[in-house]
This record gives C-alpha cells, structure tokens and sequence, in this order.
C-alpha cells in the first residue's frame, strides 16, 4: 500500500493534526471507556508488533489557542 501525501506517518503528525484541527475552537471531546482494549501499533509500519492497552474510566482532550 502506497502512502500519499496527506497520510499520518506517525504519532506525533497525528497528535499534531488533531491539536491544529481543534486549536482555537475551544474543543473538548470525552470518551468514556468500559473494558476497551486497543492494540498500540509500536510504529506507524503496516505490519508493526502491537501492545495491549486496557482502558476504563475516561478520557479528555482539551486544546486551547493561549489566548
């Protein structure tokens, strides 16, 4: 599978793009979690080694512009 220009290639690019997507908006978004468990990709590569990671309890995302 061939990336394009505007593909995420690592965790930090996605961090940055959701801060950039939300800055300035006075966003928040919250997830509640019950049990969830994420396979955490130890690279962004197709066939990366995964991490279990277990959740319960919630999330928050709050971003602001330092205004």
């Amino acid at each position: 599978m061939q990336a394009n220009q505007n593909d995420t290639r690592s965790w930090p690019e996605l961090a940055i793009g959701l801060y950039d997507a939300l800055t300035g908006r006075r966003a928040e978004i919250t997830y509640d979690f019950d049990e969830l468990e994420v396979g955490i990709p130890s690279s962004a590569s197709e066939n990366a080694s995964r991490a279990p990671w277990r959740l319960n309890g919630r999330l928050k995302i709050r971003t602001a512009d330092g205004a």
